[in-house]
């Protein structure tokens, strides 16, 4: 491993609640050793984003009521293809090389987990989305 790749693990965050056994499979040992911390690193950055897109789209987000908030990131996440390509790229950019060769390996099925988990994450956080809605007033 280079000194660049130390440096990408060293800044990660930890995850206690991280648990790894020998029945657990490639996908799921990738999401909790990888995209979990990835993902907390880069929160900040993809609540950014997300409210970037939200303001792009005139800011129609920000009218909804909580239900029809939550079902917006989603399809967000889902339809728009550039939308969720730049997301990927904010998480995948944060790979060790070493990290990225597992990755290809079985990229459709880790891109959906990492989607999975950027939806829930935001979901989890709506509080951040909505204080955007408090600053347009």
């Amino acid at each position: 491993m280079d000194s660049t790749s130390d440096r990408r693990l060293d800044i990660r965050p930890t995850i206690s609640s991280a648990h790894f056994n020998d029945q657990m499979g490639f996908d799921e040992h990738f999401q909790n050793k990888t995209l979990r911390p990835v993902l907390k690193l880069q929160n900040y950055l993809l609540v950014e984003a997300f409210k970037n897109y939200a303001n792009k789209h005139k800011g129609v987000f920000y009218e909804l009521s909580l239900e029809k908030k939550f079902q917006y990131i989603e399809r967000a996440i889902q339809k728009d293809i550039k939308f969720r390509n730049s997301l990927k790229g904010m998480v995948i950019g944060q790979f060790t090389v070493e990290e990225y060769r597992d990755y290809i390996t079985n990229s459709s099925a880790l891109n959906k987990r990492m989607m999975n988990m950027v939806v829930e994450r935001l979901k989890d956080q709506i509080q951040l989305l909505e204080e955007e809605a408090l600053f347009q007033n």
